[in-house]
């Protein structure tokens, strides 16, 4: 049960991460074949950059159907209904955010089944979280997110934490991963509706 749940959970994130970044791509103007590697890298670049840190070889993102399944829907959807999807104010950050929150959640669990250290858990949480975020905004030309002073990657931060809470079980482990998806989400969007930001450290001129 609790294995089909944290299976749901991931394709649940790469589902909306696929979005985010094919609709990257789209505004991007690139082709057909440019959307999908954008969606692709942006929904499975953490969770394989998460696997061969922990060595479940080969990634579960690039050997099981599903998760190409889903990509492909996500970009076909995209294709389809891309005026509407559009009309969102910032619609690659909002499907980001929610991806973030899955994806913070999913990637410390998996983290921890594998290696009982928490340590290690939140740390590749993250990197589930932001990594493919990372590689999609290099391949686009854009500064990536992680790397500016936005409420990014301290949000799977929280995502990860509360996740490993339900873990070691001192919060329950069913409402675990919902209440990480939910604070992770709701921890970036509200920095980016009232524009909170890390300091940045400027230089003087």
């Amino acid at each position: 049960m609790e294995a089909d749940l944290f299976l749901a959970i991931d394709l649940i994130g790469t589902f909306v991460f696929a979005i985010s970044g094919a609709l990257a791509a789209i505004n991007r103007q690139l082709d057909i074949f440019g959307v999908f590697v954008a969606a692709f890298v942006t929904a499975c670049g953490g969770g394989v950059t998460r696997d061969l840190c922990i060595g479940s070889t080969p990634p579960a993102g690039l050997i099981n159907i599903e998760y190409i399944g889903v990509i492909f829907f996500a970009v076909i959807l995209c294709a389809g209904f891309q005026n509407f999807l559009l009309k969102f104010t910032q619609p690659t950050l909002f499907f980001d955010a929610v991806g973030l929150g899955f994806f913070s959640a999913f990637g410390a669990h998996k983290v921890y089944q594998h290696i009982h250290n928490i340590e290690l858990a939140i740390l590749l949480g993250i990197v589930t979280a932001v990594g493919g975020g990372l590689i999609r905004d290099i391949l686009l030309g854009r500064v990536p997110v992680v790397l500016t002073k936005e409420i990014y990657a301290s949000a799977a931060l929280l995502g990860a934490a509360v996740q490993l809470f339900g873990e070691v079980h001192i919060i329950n482990p069913r409402v675990s991963p919902w209440l990480a998806i939910a604070l992770c989400t709701l921890i970036r969007m509200l920095s980016l509706k009232y524009k909170w930001n890390l300091p940045a450290i400027k230089t003087n001129t």
